[in-house]
């Protein structure tokens, strides 16, 4: 798995749990709806993060809160 796809996946994941769909999430972070279907695609293959800030903000979430999953902790480090 790729951080991008971790990233995408984390996002998929908090919409599923909170019942909204990718749209709703723009909309309540603030964010135009492209941004989050570009990072859900294949458009955005790295992210700001201040974009997924804005993302956590409207989740009302912790930075550590969205990366604190298995799926980032598996991730193999890109520096060796």
């Amino acid at each position: 798995m790729t951080l991008k796809q971790a990233i995408a996946g984390r996002i998929v994941q908090l919409c599923t749990e909170k019942r909204i769909a990718p749209y709703t999430l723009a909309m309540m972070c603030g964010i135009d709806k492209s941004t989050i279907y570009s990072i859900l695609g294949s458009k955005s293959n790295r992210p700001e993060v201040a974009t997924i800030k804005k993302i956590c903000d409207g989740l009302n979430i912790t930075l550590a809160q969205f990366f604190c999953t298995e799926a980032f902790d598996s991730l193999e480090q890109e520096i060796k």
